[in-house]
């Protein structure tokens, strides 16, 4: 499921427009990515949390040449699933 997919099916099972609709997803997404930057954990009750974590520089290898290049510090977001969502998907 996309974002548009996800805005759709919100839109017909809340019985709201479209544009409503898109309005609550993107103001959603939005608060998850400022908290993010703010380096809040974001968590979601039974379904999981997402957090930002740190990575320092390194000297890493091409892997076509073989040569030496310095990567540069970096941020990335980390989702870890919920127990209840693990159990849903697992549940058969």
């Amino acid at each position: 499921m996309n974002k548009s997919e996800l805005i759709k099916n919100l839109a017909e099972q809340s019985n709201v427009s479209l544009d409503e609709a898109t309005l609550v997803v993107n103001t959603f997404v939005d608060c998850m990515k400022e908290a993010l930057l703010a380096g809040d954990r974001v968590e979601i009750r039974g379904f999981g949390s997402f957090k930002v974590k740190e990575y320092g520089s390194y000297a890493g290898r091409n892997p076509r040449t073989g040569d030496r290049v310095e990567v540069s510090p970096k941020r990335l977001p980390f989702f870890r699933a919920g127990k209840e969502l693990k159990e849903y998907l697992n549940n058969d």
